[in-house]
């Protein structure tokens, strides 16, 4: 079967990125031929490209909005199935915009089936009184480790006996590192050594610009740019804590990667983050600057807690398992058309014309 994934155009790090390529390994091995096409929500022209190439059986698209919208304008997209995977800033933040969610709806009302995966999320909506409810699925993440090397404390210059928290996340308001950075003064100010590195791409300039300048003012903090994903988790395995103070999230694939080789956790307090994050047993879970602050310092100085936090769990985020699920998610799809169509014919009575001869 041939698949269309629909990507946002962002940085290859991104989580977009990282799922759609994980998604799109899984299916090739379990016999589907897939296509990716990267857009945005106000040009629609890739998807106009790519159609011409191939006709797809199917599409998945990645964000309800910022694929949905382009997907929407494309003609020739309108006979073709599709999936959407609602991500966090469609469930936390675009619903709450009104011409986004107006586009939202129409995505949802044409889709044959809503995709989300994050558990907590996904219980949410069924208490909802959606119209698309009977579409959607639950499809628990999956992760897969890059093998790749980064010298990450060589770079930084740090001993061993420094402390390194590592906020894996994009630059942008959403992701909180601005904001991060001020709430991780109390730790600077504690005299012990330790060291605050971020790494993501900058996807808000503004938003980035002030936050290279504030980093300025805190000579323990460091912007690492971005490190490929392959990279990931060397780099996550020499921090001691795993950072996450975004205000909106899905599921976080930063966080699946560090609960996977058991690095400590130190969350906002956020459903996307809860999905993952078991306090006490993986992580820590914070709901404002103080209490990030109190979590902080009692992990820096701690030591026996942040062992005790570090559980590798190799097997709840099997990608395999995941991509398994997604692809019986999407034959499900299929096989209802396929069924549909069957039973069309039988009503026209098409189905009982004889063959024409060759």
């Amino acid at each position: 079967m041939k698949l269309l994934i629909v990507i946002p155009r962002q940085s290859r790090t991104t989580g977009n990125h990282v799922t759609a390529s994980r998604f799109a390994g899984r299916l090739r091995q379990l016999g589907w031929e897939i296509r990716r096409v990267e857009t945005d929500p106000w040009d629609p022209a890739p998807i106009v490209a790519e159609l011409r190439q191939q006709r797809p059986d199917l599409a998945l698209l990645l964000h309800a909005w910022r694929s949905g919208r382009p997907w929407l304008q494309v003609p020739a997209a309108d006979r073709i199935p599709f999936a959407v995977l609602m991500t966090g800033t469609d469930i936390n933040r675009d619903l709450d915009i009104p011409g986004r969610a107006a586009v939202i709806r129409q995505v949802h009302q044409q889709a044959a089936t809503v995709i989300v995966q994050n558990r907590i999320a996904f219980e949410q909506l069924q208490k909802k009184d959606l119209p698309w409810l009977d579409k959607l699925r639950l499809l628990p993440p999956g992760i897969e480790l890059g093998a790749a090397e980064f010298p990450l404390r060589e770079r930084l210059q740090l001993d061993s006996e420094d402390l390194l928290l590592l906020h894996p996340a994009s630059i942008r308001p959403v992701k909180g590192n601005l904001e991060l950075l001020r709430m991780s003064a109390a730790i600077f100010r504690s005299g012990r050594p330790a060291c605050l590195a971020f790494c993501g791409p900058i996807l808000d300039h503004s938003y980035g610009a002030a936050f290279i300048t504030a980093l300025k003012d805190h000579p323990r903090a460091r912007y690492l740019g971005e490190i490929p994903c392959a990279a990931m988790p060397s780099a996550m395995r020499q921090a001691d804590l795993i950072l996450n103070n975004s205000v909106s999230e899905g599921v976080a694939n930063a966080l699946v990667e560090a609960a996977t080789i058991g690095r400590p956790i130190l969350a906002r307090d956020i459903p996307g983050n809860r999905a993952v994050v078991r306090p006490g047993h993986n992580g820590l879970l914070y709901t404002d600057d103080d209490e990030f602050q109190h979590q902080a310092l009692r992990l820096q100085d701690d030591a026996e807690l942040r062992r005790r936090l570090s559980r590798p769990d190799p097997h709840s985020y099997a990608a395999d398992t995941e991509g398994r699920r997604l692809a019986a998610i999407l034959a499900a799809i299929l096989a209802a058309i396929m069924a549909g169509s069957a039973a069309a014919d039988e009503r026209t009575g098409s189905g009982d014309k004889p063959a024409k001869p060759c």
